[in-house]
């Protein structure tokens, strides 16, 4: 009801804030008689304020249409890879005319960057993105609106999230034969559990893993989002923040954990800053510093736009993760696509180097709960192990802004090249496309994948690019100061063990390149019954 309620609300205050949009603008437009008023600054201001304080906001776009490489301006179109019922894997393809440039392309690592399904967009990783273009081929999970999903297409768990990057990096590894992955937030934990089931099963791990800022042991130094989960049961969070999608969407009918609840917590976490935010606004909007008014536009524009989350998802990561803390324990099992039930065991992976971040002032992670998966990838020698704490660093700063690029990112691209090999040929079927990974291209999977008829939600198709990508521009690049990282030794197993621009580009980035059983039963508590009853 509260869902019918909210949408009911938001479509009765669309007219108002169309108002107060066109009154901004006739407030502040020269040609307009009634911007000569004494007070046509502060009325369009006012205005401007209640039309974006009032606006609904849409799913940004990644708007990376060029980046400098190595002073060459290089285009990048993006398109989507692999669509999944639930989620996009989108490409960011580099376009060069410069032959120099081209044989650089060639060469760069392949990077999954799996983004966080937990109430923002993708596209909240857009200052991630567009940095490691610079030096990487891109890929990332683009996770869908649960509201805009038919019940048609069921429904989505953990272990789907699960499931789904093991396909996608599969998928890449039957493209360039390995590739690396980099988990943000949230997704560190289903990304290490995924990575641990292929190594369990004998397949072929990344040949790095890089964790930022995510919740591996949440018991550490526990944040309010920790504390929220730990303090209010399974059932409370069933019957209080699960409701079902209205009849106006696609999704009609589907119980989700709806994106304006999550909106809520995100700014009742810091309201005086938001607010203080807003007022500054305001005031910059009567000064005319258009500078700082374009700033917190872009950042709003992002910060607002928030999705639905299934139930079964959300609800199955709050006991997982922040209650039963099962990854740290040893007692999370995972269903793969064949319906078969294995045991998460990241003490398996032996053959992926380890590189964990944390800021030091995360409120959303705190400090030691991503360094904790150095303590359960046991079997991850030493030399291979690395951790960075940003010094000065929020939970954002870590994947965006001038700390990501000038403190962070030095250290990731350093590990990533330092551990990458040679590409090797794809033995994938290829069709009449001249591009490398062609977009009609089947996944390839791996010679270990799980046999067997996947539900749908697991079912993958492919799609055929988009529009060719704008011109590009040339942006400049950040220096690399100096930083304090370290080698992490894991503790013993405490558990079980010249250039011109590229306007008309010729050329594409990439080459193409070629490129597993433990089962258990957990004890049967209420939960686990629980929860066994909710997969089957």
């Amino acid at each position: 009801m509260l869902y019918h309620i909210y949408e009911t609300q938001r479509s009765l205050m669309e007219p108002f804030t169309d108002f107060a949009q066109a009154a901004a603008k006739l407030f502040s437009n020269p040609m307009s008689p009634f911007s000569e008023s004494p007070l046509a600054q502060r009325m369009s201001a006012g205005y401007e304020l209640l039309y974006r304080l009032g606006k609904d906001y849409e799913k940004p776009a990644f708007g990376i249409h060029s980046v400098d490489v190595n002073g060459v301006g290089v285009a990048v179109h993006e398109r989507i890879e692999v669509d999944k019922p639930f989620c996009e894997l989108r490409r960011f393809k580099r376009f060069s005319d410069d032959p120099a440039t081209l044989a650089k392309l060639k060469a760069q690592p392949v990077v999954l960057i799996v983004a966080p399904l937990s109430g923002h967009y993708a596209t909240l990783l857009r200052d991630t993105v567009r940095t490691m273009l610079k030096d990487h081929k891109v890929y990332i999970t683009d996770w869908k609106n649960a509201r805009l999903v038919p019940l048609s297409d069921g429904e989505f768990h953990l272990d789907d999230y699960v499931n789904y990057v093991q396909d996608f990096i599969r998928h890449l590894q039957g493209i360039y034969g390995n590739c690396h992955v980099i988990s943000v937030c949230q997704p560190t934990v289903p990304v290490l559990a995924a990575v641990s089931l292929m190594a369990s099963r004998g397949e072929t791990t990344p040949l790095t893993m890089t964790m930022m800022g995510g919740p591996i042991d949440a018991r550490k130094s526990p944040t309010a989002v920790n504390n929220l989960a730990t303090n209010r049961s399974y059932e409370w969070f069933e019957n209080n923040v699960i409701y079902r999608v209205p009849d106006n969407f696609p999704g009609a009918g589907r119980r989700v954990y709806p994106g304006f609840l999550q909106y809520t917590g995100f700014v009742a976490m810091n309201p005086d800053r938001h607010a203080s935010s807003h007022y500054d606004y305001f005031k910059d909007l009567i000064k005319g510093d258009d500078a700082s008014v374009e700033a917190h536009r872009k950042f709003y524009d992002e910060y607002n736009a928030v999705l639905d989350m299934d139930a079964d998802y959300y609800l199955e990561t709050i006991e997982t993760v922040f209650q039963d803390y099962k990854l740290v324990h040893g007692t999370w099992d995972v269903r793969s696509p064949d319906g078969k039930i294995e045991r998460v065991r990241p003490q398996d992976i032996k053959t992926t180097a380890l590189f964990t971040v944390e800021g030091e002032l995360d409120d959303i992670s705190g400090s030691g709960q991503t360094e904790a998966a150095h303590g359960l990838c046991s079997g991850i020698v030493h030399k291979e192990q690395r951790h960075l704490e940003a010094k000065g660093a929020g939970h954002y700063g870590i994947f965006s802004g001038r700390r990501w690029r000038e403190v962070v990112y030095p250290q990731v691209r350093s590990f990533i090249h330092g551990h990458d090999k040679p590409q090797k040929k794809a033995a994938a079927p290829m069709t009449d496309t001249p591009d490398d990974n062609p977009p009609r291209q089947l996944v390839a999977k791996s010679a270990g994948a799980a046999k067997g008829a996947a539900p749908k939600a697991a079912a993958a198709k492919t799609v055929a690019p988009k529009a060719t990508a704008k011109a590009p521009v040339k942006t400049a690049a950040s220096a690399a100061p100096a930083v304090s990282t370290r080698w992490v030794t894991p503790p013993s197993a405490t558990r079980g063990g010249k250039a011109t621009g590229a306007a008309a580009p010729a050329a594409a980035d990439s080459d193409a390149s070629t490129p597993a059983k433990t089962s258990v039963t957990a004890a049967a508590t209420p939960r686990t019954r629980r929860s066994a009853a909710r997969k089957a």
